[in-house]
């Protein structure tokens, strides 16, 4: 596994704060997550679905890995 993603620049990575949908609680996630782990009640908060590179990007799923690429396309693992 690549330890950086070749379509991921990270002079460009970007970060914003989310509401927990279960909780209320601020959490940041970054333009490179998909979601992140609520560090208050341990839900799962997702940012606003736009195209991703896991969709789209050829090197994804040697990026990702096997296992977490298709979990991140929601086919399990």
């Amino acid at each position: 596994m690549d330890s950086r993603c070749p379509g991921q620049d990270m002079k460009d990575l970007r970060s914003a704060m989310y509401r927990c949908p279960s909780c209320g609680a601020e959490v940041e996630i970054f333009s490179d997550e998909p979601g992140m782990k609520c560090h208050r009640c341990g839900g799962y908060v997702y940012r606003e679905q736009a195209p991703s590179c896991i969709t789209w990007c050829p090197a994804a799923r040697r990026c990702l890995g096997e296992e977490r690429w298709k979990a991140l396309l929601g086919g399990g693992g």
